[in-house]
């Protein structure tokens, strides 16, 4: 089983590797940009896809952005100056959607991570960025591509990509790794 296991876990190891090539990660600096220059960031996404953007909101409320989760009890309105920042693997979720059309007419800058830049949700966001990874829209018959169920590929590569995304706005930042900790809570 060992040996099994060793195979599997390469072969994903290869299928994460194309979601981190110098083309994907291009995408970071335009983001960080946009996140640098934001004055409140606000993070949804549904599912699995939702729990990376909740990772994500996390690491850049460390940061000492002023960072929130949809639909958390705290959330703020969001408006001018503000960025949603949505995940719509598939490249629609209808609850996106109506998000989207919400932080659009508030006057927000809208974000859209996906794996289908030309599904319907990508079409009419401020900035889509790319992450070529099946998720659950393509996992069944001859469209499936990577050996992990579902959309576990798509999910995998948020967290690196949202990880490299953290490291660059650090830099841009200049938030030392001291001063992330010190805003981790305490309360654990």
């Amino acid at each position: 089983m060992t040996d099994v296991l060793d195979n599997l876990a390469e072969q994903v190891l290869s299928e994460l590797r194309p979601g981190l090539s110098g083309h994907v990660l291009k995408q970071i600096a335009p983001l960080s940009e946009a996140l640098v220059n934001s004055r409140r960031i606000l993070c949804y996404g549904v599912g699995r896809e939702g729990l990376m953007m909740k990772a994500l909101a996390m690491r850049l409320f460390h940061l000492g952005c002023d960072a929130h989760v949809v639909g958390d009890m705290t959330a703020p309105s969001v408006g001018a100056s503000d960025i949603l920042l949505v995940s719509a693997g598939p490249g629609h979720f209808s609850t996106v959607a109506a998000l989207v059309g919400v932080a659009r007419e508030a006057g927000a800058k809208v974000v859209c991570i996906t794996a289908e830049p030309e599904g319907a949700v990508p079409q009419v966001v401020d900035l889509t960025v790319h992450l070529p990874a099946q998720t659950m829209a393509a996992d069944e018959g001859s469209d499936a591509t990577s050996v992990l169920p579902m959309g576990s590929l798509y999910e995998a590569l948020m967290f690196l990509f949202f990880e490299l995304l953290v490291l660059d706005l650090r830099e841009r930042m200049a938030v030392t790794p001291e001063a992330m900790r010190g805003n981790h809570t305490n309360l654990e």
